[in-house]
């Protein structure tokens, strides 16, 4: 069978799934140029990028000359093939230029699946085989000084655009190689892109922004892919400009347009299983930094102890995110990683640290038409025995304006009053009517309402 023959046979639907007939020629052509062109490939000062883009194109040109058999519609598929693999992500990089496409999921080479609009689907885009595959992983890795081999087999990475990667390998994954890449919008939404989505109202991101100013404690939970990354990049924007904020993330994703903004991101071992600086660490620096807030881009383990201790000693304002499926379940999360740190705490003592340290929790769900919505927006109030209060003041009514579709509901405000109101007080700052009523300063507020 001859190059051209082989070609056919890889568009075909019959060899969507199996090994790429072209493999051989693709791996040999990607290793000389490779040999020739290494150097220049790993110093990006070396030569500017748009020139050496040329000069690898030029290179694949020659060698794909040479071959005989493969038409000029063959060698253009085969050049910008190459060229991706040299220069870019290989066969994924048209996937990450997608901008309709929110996560890529690779099975192994010849098995990759895309989300798009919250629905997932198979795409035809494949590798040519597992070694294939490795290098690209390895490309991605290397960018940001991260290794995964046979000894540290899993690893999380990010993209320059800031998307989320992450790759497990044999002998832990059993099918081959395998990465997930959760992509970063190339513009961040605003609260307005969100009410023009549906994830919010009008009245929700009035109160929202009140919030930010007045310096309130805002947790944000949900579930995996729901929208917490977004939602805490698009309430960021409310921070005002004049504030130091540290930023403190295991892979660096938050994009804060503050003037005032230093990042914090936490690193893995090394392969002598040392130098490894965890979220916990971060945040304990920081309180050493001087931060106006602090923002944690997700709480996971012991470092839910300091961040709540850094809530409650002065660092209003912070906000972090946190995988949880209701209001109610983030806080039992909370409280069980903060056993995790390691001391003997009594459970009450734990839930008393929450409930001072909290004021909000903003809820969000991926529904099943894949339509991300904030489902509740709920205050945090103080103990009533041993247990932490809270008061639900937007909640997400599925049956809206007689919706029929889950998505196609909305929030809506309760109409119970917060009892941080006096918070909004100190800062100067004046409360939405929808969650304050009309006259929100102009009576003394109630004393049970001042906490």
């Amino acid at each position: 069978m001859d190059l051209r023959d082989r070609l056919a046979q890889n568009r075909s639907g019959a060899a969507e799934t199996g090994p790429d007939p072209m493999a051989e020629l693709r791996a040999r052509v990607h290793t000389a140029l490779i040999e020739e062109l290494g150097p220049q490939l790993l110093d990006s000062s070396a030569e500017a990028p748009e020139e050496l883009r040329i000069r690898v194109r030029a290179d694949i040109r020659g060698r794909l000359a040479a071959e005989r058999g493969l038409s000029v519609a063959e060698r253009d598929t085969l050049l910008e093939d190459l060229t991706d693999d040299v220069l870019g992500n290989g066969p994924i990089e048209r996937l990450l230029a997608d901008d309709t496409i929110t996560e890529v999921m690779i099975n192994g080479p010849h098995d990759v699946w895309i989300e798009r609009a919250g629905r997932i689907s198979r795409s035809s885009v494949r590798f040519a085989d597992d070694d294939h595959l490795r290098r690209i992983i390895n490309k991605i890795v290397n960018q940001i000084g991260r290794r995964v081999d046979e000894s540290s087999p899993m690893v999380d990475a990010r993209l320059p655009d800031g998307s989320r990667v992450n790759a497990v390998l044999p002998p832990v994954s059993l099918s081959g190689p395998l990465m997930t890449i959760r992509k970063f919008g190339r513009d961040r939404l605003t609260m307005s892109d969100m009410v023009r989505l549906g994830t919010l109202t009008d009245e929700a991101v009035e109160f929202l922004d009140a919030c930010l100013h007045a310096k309130l404690n805002v947790l944000i939970s949900g579930g995996t892919g729901s929208g917490k990354t977004t939602m805490l990049n698009a309430l960021s924007a409310s921070i005002p400009d004049s504030e130091r904020i540290v930023t403190i993330e295991d892979a660096a994703e938050l994009k804060l347009d503050q003037a005032h903004v230093l990042r914090l991101e936490a690193r893995p071992p090394n392969i002598e299983g040392e130098g490894e600086i965890r979220i916990r660490d971060l945040v304990r620096n920081s309180l050493r930094m001087r931060p106006d807030r602090i923002i944690v881009g997700e709480v996971r383990g012991a470092e839910a102890l300091d961040m709540l201790q850094a809530m409650n000693t002065g660092h209003d304002g912070s906000l972090c995110t946190v995988h949880a499926n209701s209001t109610r379940d983030a806080l039992a999360r909370i409280e069980t990683m903060v056993l995790m740190a390691g001391f003997d705490l009594p459970v009450k003592a734990i839930r008393q640290q929450v409930a001072s340290a909290l004021d909000l929790i903003v809820h969000l769900d991926r529904l099943p038409d894949g339509a991300r919505r904030v489902m509740a927006v709920t205050e945090v109030l103080r103990m009533e025995g041993d247990i932490v209060t809270l008061q639900d003041l937007f909640t997400y009514d599925v049956h809206a304006g007689g919706a029929t579709i889950a998505s196609k509901g909305g929030l809506r405000p309760t109409g119970l009053r917060p009892a941080f109101l006096h918070k909004f007080e100190l800062r100067d700052v004046t409360p939405p009517v929808s969650v304050a009523g009309p006259a929100a300063f102009g009576a003394p507020m109630p004393r049970s309402l001042r906490g």
